[in-house]
């Protein structure tokens, strides 16, 4: 390691040599230790070899004369399992979580609305629209494990820190708030441990897509909405779309968005649209989900405000490499879907 560039929540950025030549690490002290400069430092550089983009950086395995604790508990819940970096945390659903009794208790959401997105990439958007209209609501991030495991990896949940109640992690995801086992226990912890009015579920930064119908991470959002349901909480699907994603297969209404909520999700959902999507994107759109209105209910959402308060999010919005002004129309979906939870709160 030659230096430290910058920090954030549970991460920090490294300058390394690596072969001779200059690049860029990440390490998660919590897991491998604390790095200081001079150190040698065990990289995986996998990620920098295949040239990624979310996630193109080599990653610390270790910090070899700088290692962390050995774990001393409490917490017996194991997750990254069976891998070298497996850690063990404190489960909010597990014995000697002091709030077990009240996960095993819970039964219900109780109508709490819960917002469902593909991509990482919404969050910041679904809460801009969200606090717009509710500035004072509680909203939690439960972070599911098809992207980036560590939510240290994700420097918009850092940024967002003061506008969120809290963050639970489930699945093999870690570094959360709070730990939980499943979606199902991670959304009655958000209700009822941290005081939730609202959940925004969805993966970690680095989704997996393959090109195929099936193949990609984020059919977990269907998932999503059958948990939602099956715990009485009311599911609000954020959208995928957009006229700006050169793949065909992404413009209008992602096929990612109809997989997910067309074959994925039994259970019905609110499914946000913006009112002001440009006409030929809105004819697109609505023809896209025609076939999916005899199950879920397409809300027409206006958008007034929702610019300024996108402008206003304290994280740089960007999916795919695109900004704000280059795929307007898929943020203004995703903060859309927070203004409609927002006023379902009413």
């Amino acid at each position: 390691m030659t230096g430290e560039r910058r920090r954030w929540s549970g991460a920090v950025e490294l300058d390394v040599e690596i072969d001779g030549e200059a690049g860029r690490a990440l390490a998660y002290p919590a897991l491998v230790g604390e790095p200081k400069p001079g150190d040698n430092v065990l990289l995986n550089t996998t990620a920098l070899a295949m040239g990624l983009g979310t996630g193109g950086y080599a990653l610390v395995v270790a910090v070899p004369d700088r290692l962390p604790p050995d774990p001393s508990g409490p917490g017996h819940l194991v997750k990254a399992r069976y891998t070298p970096m497996q850690a063990v945390v404190l489960g909010v659903d597990e014995q000697d979580s002091p709030h077990h009794a009240t996960i095993a208790a819970a039964t219900s959401l109780e109508g709490m609305p819960v917002v469902v997105a593909d991509l990482h990439s919404a969050l910041p958007a679904i809460l801009a629209g969200l606090l717009a209209d509710r500035p004072a609501a509680r909203v939690v991030y439960v972070m599911t494990d098809g992207g980036a495991l560590p939510i240290w990896f994700s420097r918009a949940v850092s940024e967002l820190a003061d506008r969120l109640a809290g963050t639970i992690t489930v699945g093999q995801a870690l570094g959360g708030d709070l730990e939980a086992v499943t979606l199902h226990t991670g959304l009655l912890a958000a209700r009822w441990v941290l005081g939730a009015d609202v959940a925004i579920v969805c993966q970690g930064p680095g989704n997996l897509g393959t090109g195929t119908p099936w193949g990609f991470s984020g059919v977990a959002a269907g998932e999503a909405v059958n948990a939602v349901a099956a715990l009485g909480g009311r599911p609000v699907g954020a959208l995928r779309l957009s006229d700006a994603d050169p793949r065909e297969r992404h413009r209008g209404v992602s096929h990612h968005s109809l997989t997910a909520y067309g074959r994925v999700a039994l259970a019905p959902a609110d499914l946000v649209v913006p009112a002001e999507l440009p006409g030929p994107l809105a004819a697109s759109v609505e023809a896209d989900l025609a076939p999916l209105a005899g199950r879920h209910r397409i809300v027409h959402v206006p958008g007034d405000g929702l610019d300024a308060a996108l402008r206003a999010s304290p994280v740089r919005l960007s999916t795919m490499g695109r900004g704000l002004d280059v795929d307007h129309a898929y943020f203004l979906a995703s903060a859309a879907a927070g203004r409609h939870a927002a006023a379902l709160l009413a």
